[in-house]
């Protein structure tokens, strides 16, 4: 897996996204305290509505900046948007109002959701060869699950020797770092922008990703995997915190610890699949059964609360939850990359991006309204998850034509 890492292109896109995540991860925690410090108590409802922001502006941005972004060099785009959020990260530590803190994580999420669809397109233009791009995914997928465990630690660290808006400091340089990143490893002859004449009309652009998704069944199959994810990764995000202090007695460091079995058990996944995907090939079976093993779980932690399994039950049950939902997500890269053609994959990505984060705005809310119930929030989960898994398996056809063109 880490040959790819010799490519020389490559390997400085991939220190963007991990310097880029790190600042994220950084990020995180500086505006839950931020979000304490302005409203007290009432920093969950300042977080939660952050958090749809988040995901309204990757539901809605990203699809139509990835139309936009056909006239514009895929470098300056991405480069741009780190610019915007490095920027924003230097405004943070002087708010003092919680209104700025919707507005300016407006304008980063924005950002975001302009660079990422974009970062994950040009990849395969890096990495044509199957077997590198396959391993560029894993390490991807690498990436955000060591965010998730390392950030925290980061940042705990920090925090010993100065205060927390030193972190924003810390997400500024991670912006500012990924930006030069991506300006040095995309080449100019990857970064052409589509030529405007061949490209469709400015709205049938934003969503020509979506209308290219529902056409091919392979890719009506992945929209159904992503609600498979959201309702897995929702219960672990958004309940952990309640059932480890309400139900469990656990303090902060016992969250962290959950929340990094999560992450581990993600990791595990990531680095088993490149050699199983060489044999294997065809993802279908891997990520239908990641999907099953997802809702299997969801229903043996409901189980396991239910007769008072404490921290065995949530231990091992979000270690093997982040090994399924990997085994779905990981893949995820390589299903849009052989649907479809170079011209329409910044469009396709953009549709996957947006897509996948609107299940977030249904399971994440339910999550949060069944989270005092360390039994309801994984048993409905997996009802959930059995539904759109089962909706993916039929939806997805063991054997496929080629992508329909739109």
């Amino acid at each position: 897996m880490w040959t790819v890492l010799g490519n020389p292109r490559f390997r400085p896109l991939f220190a963007a996204q991990v310097v880029a995540l790190v600042g994220t991860g950084l990020l995180t925690v500086a505006l839950g305290l931020l979000a304490y410090d302005l409203a007290g108590t009432d920093a969950g409802l300042v977080l939660g509505l952050a958090l749809a922001i988040k995901m309204i502006a990757y539901v809605v941005v990203a699809p139509i900046m990835s139309a936009a972004a056909q006239r514009v060099p895929r470098r300056t785009l991405m480069v741009n948007a780190d610019a915007v959020r490095a920027a924003v990260a230097l405004a943070l530590p002087f708010v003092d109002e919680v209104w700025q803190i919707y507005v300016l994580i407006a304008v980063l999420q924005s950002a975001s959701a302009t660079f990422t669809p974009a970062f994950q397109a040009v990849i395969p233009t890096v990495l044509p060869d199957e077997r590198d791009y396959t391993r560029a995914l894993s390490l991807s997928r690498l990436a955000y699950d060591l965010e998730s465990v390392l950030s925290p630690v980061l940042a705990a660290a920090a925090l010993l020797v100065t205060s927390y808006h030193s972190l924003f400091v810390g997400t500024l340089v991670g912006f500012l770092g990924s930006g030069l990143l991506v300006w040095r490893g995309l080449a100019r002859r990857a970064d052409a922008p589509t030529d405007p004449a061949d490209a469709p009309n400015r709205r049938a652009r934003v969503t020509a990703g979506a209308r290219l998704m529902l056409a091919d069944p392979v890719l009506r199959g992945l929209l159904w995997l992503n609600a498979v994810v959201a309702s897995g990764t929702a219960v672990v995000l958004v309940a952990t915190v309640t059932i480890v202090r309400d139900e469990l007695g656990g303090g902060e460091t016992a969250v962290a610890l959950a929340l990094a079995c999560f992450g581990a058990g993600s990791m595990v996944t990531a680095l088993a699949l490149p050699r199983l995907l060489d044999r294997v090939h065809d993802v279908r079976p891997v990520m239908i059964v990641g999907a099953a093993a997802v809702a299997t779980v969801l229903a043996l932690v409901a189980v396991g609360f239910a007769v008072g399994g404490g921290w065995a039950v949530l231990a091992i049950g979000w270690t093997l939850l982040g090994a399924a939902t990997s085994a779905i997500s990981t893949p995820t890269g390589r299903v849009l990359r052989d649907r479809t053609a170079e011209a329409d994959r910044p469009l396709v990505f953009a549709a996957q991006f947006s897509l996948s984060h609107a299940c977030f705005l249904v399971t994440y809310p339910l999550a949060g309204v069944l989270a005092s119930t360390p039994v309801a929030a994984p048993a409905t989960a997996a009802v959930l998850a059995t539904l759109t898994a089962a909706a993916a398996a039929r939806t997805w056809p063991r054997t496929v034509a080629e992508p329909v063109p739109v």
